[in-house]
């Protein structure tokens, strides 16, 4: 154990209206009361595992390791999708095998320094004495995750798994000067996030013609304020990949922008 109380997120669909989350956090303090519960979001869509994938993924870098991440989006709860602990570079993953796990999963693909090991949640030690076909959050995922927190090994929760469900995770593609990519998620503010990182423009802000539905950008800000309050701009946002954003506005409402949009971007040498 370590000598600091460990972390538990929670990402789920649920809202805060009912109590499935109060009912959540509730099992995990039975189990291990010293344990830190923090809400990284329960405002996925309802069902949008590609939307819980990206919100993972962006945020779990900034937990102590050790931190476990108990992600609960579940359209298959009750059927006969695996429940997995994933355990990525001393973070610790519980969750459905549905592909909540993609851009987490794409990321390390191939790459050496990262070290995965997955298992199977099959030791009914580890859930509560009745498991409902309707809320696994609460009768495995929950429990899981507070076991993990007090030093339970991955070995004692079930067998070893090697191939995990992966998502259609949208890359951009380059071909000469031009590359296409596309929005990947619409933020609370209406600012459309795409695929595109820093790395795949090479830090550069101008020398760029960026198309989106018929919005013509020529210029990436280094701060919202350098439009005018109304106009439409280019960004590179706080994770690091390309967004279309309106200061002082949304750009899902204004421009129109959604889920799946294509972003062409010719570079000028």
């Amino acid at each position: 154990m370590n000598d600091f109380p460990c972390i538990i997120t929670l990402t789920t669909d649920f809202g805060t209206s009912d109590a499935y989350v109060g009912t959540m956090k509730g099992v995990i303090l039975g189990i291990n009361p010293n344990v830190r519960v923090v809400d990284l979001t329960h405002a996925v869509p309802p069902q949008d595992i590609h939307e819980a994938a990206f919100t993972i993924y962006s945020a779990y870098r900034y937990f102590p390791k050790g931190t476990i991440h108990t992600v609960v989006v579940d359209p298959g709860v009750g059927s006969d999708r695996q429940a997995i602990v994933c355990e990525i570079d001393g973070a610790f993953f519980v969750c459905p095998d549905n592909g909540v796990l993609g851009y987490l999963l794409q990321a390390i693909d191939g790459s050496v320094e990262h070290r995965m090991k997955a298992v199977a949640i099959q030791n009914p030690g580890y859930h509560l004495p009745e498991v409902s076909n309707t809320f696994h959050g609460r009768d495995i995922f929950a429990p899981v995750a507070a076991h993990l927190s007090r030093g339970v090994p991955l070995a004692s929760i079930g067998p070893r798994v090697e191939n995990l469900v992966q998502l259609p995770i949208p890359i951009p593609e380059v071909s000469g000067n031009t590359i296409t990519g596309q929005i990947v998620k619409i933020d609370r503010f209406g600012n459309a996030i795409t695929n595109i990182s820093e790395t795949v423009l090479a830090g550069e802000v101008s020398g760029y013609e960026i198309n989106v539905q018929g919005v013509r950008l020529t210029h990436i800000n280094r701060a919202y304020a350098e439009s005018a309050v109304g106009e439409p701009l280019a960004i590179i946002g706080s994770f690091g990949v390309l967004e279309i954003a309106v200061n002082g506005g949304s750009a899902e409402s204004r421009l129109g922008l959604k889920w799946g949009d294509v972003v062409e971007i010719q570079r000028f040498d």
